[in-house]
């Protein structure tokens, strides 16, 4: 499973979860103290499932 966040210019800023994890839910804390406010796309990797969302920062 990975869980990865990107600026809007697709550059790569965080890795969450790069590890192979049992099926469950999950918390993951995202310390986004080096990043300014604005939209975020985070991408969750699991298997043969690939999911892209948005998320909005907020300071």
């Amino acid at each position: 499973m990975k869980l990865l966040v990107y600026d809007m210019l697709g550059r790569e800023v965080a890795v969450l979860v790069d590890a192979w994890k049992q099926p469950g839910s999950y918390e993951v804390k995202f310390d986004s103290s080096g990043l300014s406010s604005g939209v975020y796309l985070y991408r969750l990797i699991a298997g043969s499932s690939i999911q892209t969302r948005k998320m909005l920062l907020v300071r």
